[in-house]
């Protein structure tokens, strides 16, 4: 990677800005779980905001995403509308998908955010039919491929990168390695030491990058969307980073070291850049709480707008099912 890509001081602060919102919607969701006041399943992102940030800030609003059920920092880094995401998560017809994906499925095409599934790896090869569509289009718009270590074992995952690079697809892999596929420690899972490494079979770039650093996440992002754009094909980004939370909402992580785990805490890229921007003159005390205090804002917006939105009607159990609903009989669904 060169350093033609630091990024610039208005673009520090703008990482800033999405990561702020990121780990206050991921506090602010696992506080309405605790209480009762929502009811799904969920999948804390904390200790992994730096990384969608980053990446969003080197794409253009027409780039596409594709995420998976771990995910929402995803969307929300890259322009998910916050009422229609806590309506979705919330079960309402107000919701990106009319309620009916909850928050291991949203979509919001407009801002490029094309599927989230919760099935581990599909997200590459989806990803690779958008790319291959923006590759025959000549729209020069990329995609990025979200997905977790565990995902890099399977299937779907050499499958993608090998067609990728043969087609020399407009597209960005970023695994975001947070050391723990589902319950089950990265060593204990995964022969290969650096998923990057795995890079070299394609014969693409390959980088395994500090995803806890805003600048050098960006440098390593930016290089690989600029590449893909001019049609150089495909990179593997290994983003390296710790989730603070189980693997899903209820989880104790028994399994997960604890002294790694405190390490990673208090070594939290939040605080850290946070104070960093202050440190270097980028930004004042007042700027960050400013920005800090309209995410609250518009997070207590949102939730109060799904929370008080209608549940989608029973009707809607025949709709967006199949393309010609009169087939299907009124009685299959009663």
């Amino acid at each position: 990677m060169t350093n033609s890509f630091t990024p610039s001081a208005e673009t520090l602060v703008d990482i800033f800005r999405r990561m702020a919102l990121l780990k206050a919607n991921d506090e602010r969701s696992r506080k309405l779980l605790s209480t009762g006041r929502l009811v799904a399943p969920y999948y804390s992102y904390r200790g992994q905001e730096v990384i969608p940030s980053a990446v969003s800030a080197a794409l253009e609003d027409d780039d596409y995403i594709c995420t998976i059920y771990r995910g929402i920092h995803d969307m929300l880094a890259k322009g998910m509308p916050l009422k229609a995401l806590w309506a979705e998560v919330a079960g309402r017809e107000a919701g990106t998908c009319k309620g009916k994906g909850g928050p291991m499925h949203l979509t919001c095409p407009p801002k490029g955010i094309m599927v989230t599934t919760g099935i581990v790896g599909s997200s590459m090869p989806i990803a690779n039919g958008l790319a291959w569509a923006s590759q025959l289009d000549g729209n020069r718009r990329v995609t990025v491929a979200y997905f977790g270590d565990g995902a890099s074992n399977i299937g779907a995952f050499h499958e993608a990168l090998n067609l990728a690079a043969v087609w020399k697809l407009p597209v960005l892999f970023v695994c975001q390695n947070n050391r723990y596929g589902e319950h089950t420690a990265y060593a204990k899972a995964t022969a290969a030491r650096r998923i990057a490494d795995r890079a070299v079979s394609y014969d693409i770039p390959g980088y395994r990058v500090d995803g806890n650093d805003p600048r050098a996440m960006y440098a390593a992002a930016a290089e690989a969307v600029a590449r893909a754009r001019d049609g150089e094909g495909p990179t593997l980004l290994e983003a390296m980073t710790f989730r603070f939370h189980g693997h899903v909402m209820g989880d104790m992580d028994g399994y997960m070291d604890k002294a790694e785990k405190k390490a990673a805490i208090e070594a939290d890229p939040y605080p850290r850049f946070r104070a960093e921007l202050i440190r270097d003159g980028i930004a004042s005390e007042a700027l960050l709480a400013s920005i800090e205090s309209e995410v609250e804002a518009a997070i207590d917006e949102a939730v109060e707008f799904a929370l008080a939105s209608p549940f989608p009607d029973v009707a809607e159990l025949r709709r967006d099912v199949f393309a010609d609903e009169s087939i299907v009989p009124e009685e299959s669904f009663a």
